[in-house]
């Protein structure tokens, strides 16, 4: 099972465990010791009596101030040198004074002296990406990173990825430095070159929160989670972190995830109305199948989620069958699946069935006994939702039906396979006009000539596209990204597949029925936008 790093809990334990040592180690030394949680964020800082120097150096800290009538009681810890305390006892007798210690923990020593010492706060400048061969900001960036204090450096990256809006950072080791890069809007880009120390400090921070190792001999797999405040408003990162060794060290890929819940919302996610409409339609009916594929990024689990809080109504039971878990949705029972410890979909599908669920996401078919697991589950009342692997919803619903085979039982089951890709928007208020040369022109007409009468056609006698211009707030060109989807809808065509009318089951042929039936394949929903504006040919050859 994958466990849900709580990263409080780890924290309090850590906390606990520094009590409990200092505890022991008190009554060895014959030492009052008092537990600093209560009082550590509350208790009166007493001045005038220990500089900052002074309780740094001797590891103590003034709790109360002592008059005629009451000792003066310093917080000491296992760290404090026995001289020291032995001579201010001396001394304050000497003055007449009565003087007390008591054993604090070397966390509640810190803690008490965030308050008589506070972090100063430094303002970095903001991480920016560089184009390719910008070597100028690069080493910017990296003169950022290698300066920004030790204790902050893994949350400073965390959260200008954040600020950015990447969807991965990647640590690479090189010969003589570490590269840093980030996945921004679907793209890859260079960010910065740090030194090796920086790494250590990284790897660090992974190692405690993610329970990572630099010095693993072999891959690893772990997740944590970093709260984000920005504008007074707080959200959670959900981290799923990946390891494998290389030539100089551990490399490691870094995937987020925002938790904010508002975001996993269709209407958010600026799908087109028609294949809005086919969705919205779809998910209504209480039984069936819809399968989203498309490679890694390309918004699956974005959309699987919104379609869950959609549907998520106080009137139905919702389950999810994950691994591993991506978002954290209310009101919805999520199931991490451990797949690397021998669970499978299947066991765990045939499991929850049991609960009488309305609503079914199983976050991947990967084998025959999930997929019929699965399509089971749909025929006898169950709506259900998962990804699939394949390039097109074409391709998805041939292997499906290898996996299966052809039965006239499953032939209702699967009611939408969705592909989809998200590629990155134009800017519109810098975005510049242009007239392609006659073989890209030759190239989009021949790319649509097989567009349904169902699907409404572009002029294609002048033929306009556009092109990125940058800016400061778009230095790329690109301001966010748009889905392409590619909705194959099983209707009564289709079905002859599955239920084994058609002896030639095949990619080519199912393709060319769907499309007859009006499907608009991905490379043409690509050029349909470009041709409106929305992006460019270069960026939906970069994706499709």
């Amino acid at each position: 099972m994958i466990a849900i790093v709580d990263e409080d809990k780890i924290q309090a334990q850590r906390r606990e465990y520094d009590e409990n040592a200092t505890r022991q180690r008190a009554a060895i030394l014959g030492v009052q010791y008092v537990d600093a949680r209560p009082i550590e964020a509350t208790i009166p800082l007493v001045s005038d009596i220990l500089s900052n120097e002074e309780m740094y150096r001797g590891r103590m800290v003034p709790l109360i101030a002592g008059n005629d009538e009451a000792p003066y009681q310093f917080g000491i810890t296992t760290q404090t040198p026995q001289s020291l305390v032995r001579k201010m006892e001396q001394e304050y007798t000497n003055d007449g004074k009565s003087i007390q210690f008591v054993m604090i923990s070397a966390s509640g020593f810190k803690a008490l002296m965030h308050r008589y010492d506070p972090p100063k706060e430094i303002i970095y400048d903001d991480i920016k990406i560089a184009k390719e061969g910008d070597s100028s900001t690069i080493a910017e960036v990296s003169d950022t990173l290698n300066s920004v204090s030790t204790d902050r450096v893994f949350d400073f990256l965390l959260d200008q990825a954040d600020k950015l809006g990447a969807s991965d950072i990647h640590i690479e080791n090189q010969r003589d430095e570490i590269r840093i890069r980030m996945r921004v809007d679907g793209a890859l880009h260079p960010v910065a070159d740090l030194d090796k120390d920086r790494y250590r400090v990284i790897m660090g921070a992974l190692g405690s929160r993610a329970n990572i190792s630099s010095a693993a001999k072999g891959s690893q797999s772990g997740h944590m989670q970093q709260e984000i405040t920005r504008n007074g408003a707080t959200h959670m990162l959900n981290l799923r972190v990946e390891t494998v060794p290389t030539m100089y060290g551990q490399d490691a890929v870094l995937r987020l995830f925002n938790f904010d819940e508002s975001l996993l919302n269709l209407d958010r996610l600026d799908i087109p109305p028609k294949e809005r409409a086919v969705i919205d339609e779809i998910i209504s009916h209480p039984r069936g199948m819809v399968l989203i594929v498309g490679p890694t990024g390309s918004g699956k689990s974005t959309t699987l989620y919104s379609m869950l809080n959609a549907l998520n109504t106080s009137d139905k039971k919702i389950l999810t069958l994950e691994d591993p878990i991506e978002y954290g949705l209310t009101g919805i029972t999520q199931i991490p699946i451990d797949t690397t410890e021998g669970s499978s979909f299947a066991d765990a599908l045939r499991s929850v069935l049991r609960l009488d669920p309305d609503i079914v996401m199983v976050g991947e078919i990967r084998d025959q006994d999930t997929a019929k697991t699965a399509i089971q589950a749909s025929i006898t009342g169950h709506l259900v939702l998962s990804t699939f692997h394949a390039n097109s919803s074409s391709a998805a619903f041939s292997r499906m039906i290898d996996l299966v085979g052809q039965n006239p039982i499953f032939s209702t089951a699967i009611r939408l396979v969705m592909a989809q890709r998200l590629v990155r928007r134009l800017n519109d208020a810098t975005k510049e006009q242009y007239e392609p040369d006659e073989v890209t022109k030759k190239w989009i007409r021949d790319t649509l000539a097989d567009l349904s009468d169902m699907v409404e056609k572009p002029n294609l006698d002048d033929i306009k596209l556009y092109r990125p211009v940058s800016s400061e707030d778009a230095p790329f060109g690109y301001k966010g990204r748009i889905v392409l989807m590619e909705q194959l809808v099983v209707d009564e065509e289709i079905q002859k597949f599955l239920r084994g009318d058609v002896s030639d089951v095949n990619t080519e042929t199912i393709e060319k029925t769907a499309k007859q039936n009006g499907m608009v394949t991905l490379l043409q929903a690509g050029v349909l936008a470009a041709l409106r504006g929305e992006t460019t040919i270069e960026e939906i050859n970069r994706v499709i």
